[in-house]
């Protein structure tokens, strides 16, 4: 009888990991209350299409964005 053996990437396997996909190690882990955020598929779906834009038009639609946001949080108070 064989017995499956599951590996586990050392430490410093799952640090150039994470600096190659720019995020952190807890991330990777599942360590994130906001992690639910990326599996819809809406969501994502609007962040590929924000990154996929040339820098200028990127920009724009931050810096709006940033205002709307701040702009609801202030209705909230």
């Amino acid at each position: 009888m064989s017995v499956k053996k599951e590996m586990t990437p050392s430490i410093e396997a799952a640090v150039k990991l994470a600096k190659l996909l720019d995020t952190t190690v807890g991330y990777l882990l599942g360590e994130n209350k906001n992690a639910e955020l990326l599996k819809d598929p809406k969501m994502l779906k609007r962040l590929q299409d924000i990154d996929n834009l040339p820098t200028e038009d990127k920009s724009g639609i931050l810096y709006a964005l940033d205002n709307l946001l701040k702009a609801a949080k202030l209705k909230t108070l």
